[in-house]
């Protein structure tokens, strides 16, 4: 059993869109202009990450009891939506609180490391001894994500893969694919036997896209979405609409099954949980489904392997794509020697702590707790994972991220071809 411990009461204001004005003036009074020495350890947030705080008011209530006496930690809240432009409303009135959440969009995030407006914790760490409580596999993704420095600290992190009926596997003599014809020649029998092989959300979009990328990641290696990024190939290229070929021909065979295109996240993961499905790509988030009482097939019969490999392909089995979902960092003109003290507390810590509450980070963690097998898998994969790859939607902007996600389920039912898919996308990236 994981412990959980009760938050106190959050000390900070919870801020309301009505207040972004007041919460401006608020913050960067906590932040002190930039001009003195923080007096609370401000930490700024989206409002709906109810994860992080938790841990973070009980090392202020134990482990890092020292740090809170000397400075108070503080939490506020801000929408998700506006969290961008709200941080950097603040950055623009040297107003940052002492530790900031990410918005949405790593490019703003590159923005604020490129001026020179929040700590490069690589260093930072480093001095303070702790970067090895970082998993490299966390510190990888980050790198990829915001401006190709260790800036942000990963209180999320999510790798993914595909999640498997362990049991059904065993019943019908099924082995892990290891190759992408291996997982196609699989589905076949799945299907035959009266599963859908694959289960896929086509209402959101994003889950069959990952498995576009999945098969860029495998076939051309861990650039290739960072070489359409940087202009250096397109999704029109051959070699790019082959893969989105590839996942295409699993939905002509009717391998993601015959609702594909109606379904949303919940009903494609209840489709799984049921038994339905046999396999379904997705990220570690989804332990908590697996954990959790809706799941009829038990979570003892959940497994769980990385995207196999693309035969004669540049990419390893070894990366995992991941994300940190909305991580945080800390101002570079507010950092002072008691801010680094709180910092290598959470840097020792964190990991601890977010595995007794039953969450898997990218903080290291060196205790003792109960775990199920695909729980165990996957905290040991994010534990020795030393790169990462991201996901084919990372470094798009707002316009193609869009298109993407509203067009896959087209795809893979054969109403757009693999060439007007990547055209579509292409096109938009183009021309935000």
């Amino acid at each position: 059993m994981t412990t959980a411990h009760r938050p106190r009461a959050a000390r900070g204001l919870l801020l309301t869109v009505g207040a972004l004005s007041v919460a401006t003036l608020a913050l960067a009074g906590c932040a002190g202009g930039g001009s003195s020495a923080p007096e609370a350890l401000t930490f700024l947030k989206n409002a709906e990450n109810t994860t992080t705080e938790p841990i973070l008011q009980a090392l202020a209530d134990d482990q890092c009891a020292a740090q809170e006496e000397t400075l108070p930690l503080e939490i506020s809240s801000v929408p998700q939506a506006d969290l961008d432009a709200q941080v950097q409303l603040l950055a623009s009135q040297n107003g940052l609180p002492v530790m900031f959440s990410a918005g949405g969009n790593p490019a703003e995030g590159a923005k604020l490391w490129d001026q020179g407006v929040i700590l490069d914790l690589d260093e930072a760490l480093t001095d303070l001894g702790v970067k090895d409580k970082i998993a490299p596999g966390a510190i990888s993704t980050i790198e990829k994500l915001y401006g190709g420095a260790f800036n942000f600290l990963p209180f999320q992190y999510n790798i993914e893969g595909v999640f498997y009926n362990k049991a059904l596997f065993e019943e019908n003599g099924w082995e892990v694919p290891t190759t992408f014809d291996e997982l196609t020649a699989l589905s076949a029998e799945i299907q035959a036997a009266g599963y859908t092989p694959l289960s896929a959300s086509g209402e959101q979009g994003w889950p069959l896209t990952r498995l576009i990328s999945g098969y860029l990641f495998r076939d051309l290696g861990p650039d290739a979405l960072k070489k359409v990024a940087d202009g250096e190939a397109k999704l029109t290229d051959p070699e790019y609409v082959a893969a989105a070929q590839a996942i295409a021909d699993l939905g002509a065979a009717g391998y993601f099954g015959q609702n594909v295109t109606s379904l949303d996240y919940d009903a494609a993961t209840n489709e799984f949980l049921t038994g339905k499905a046999a396999m379904i790509y997705m990220g570690s988030w989804l332990l908590g489904n697996i954990n959790g009482d809706g799941n009829q097939i038990g979570a003892e019969n959940v497994g769980f392997f990385p995207y196999p490999a693309v035969e004669g392909g540049a990419g390893d089995i070894g990366q995992y794509p991941a994300n940190v979902g909305l991580p945080a960092t800390f101002g570079s003109k507010t950092y002072t020697p008691e801010v680094g003290e709180w910092l290598k507390c959470i840097a020792e810590n964190y990991g601890n702590e977010a595995a007794e509450q039953g969450q898997i980070t990218g903080f290291i963690s060196d205790v003792e707790v109960e775990q199920n097998e695909v729980t165990a898998t996957i905290a040991d994969t994010i534990a020795t994972s030393t790169d990462s790859v991201l996901w084919f939607e990372a470094l798009f902007n707002a316009k193609a991220s869009n298109i993407s996600s509203t067009n896959a389920a087209l795809l893979v039912t054969g109403q757009i071809s693999a060439e007007e898919f990547m055209g579509l996308v292409q096109d938009a990236l183009d021309n935000p």
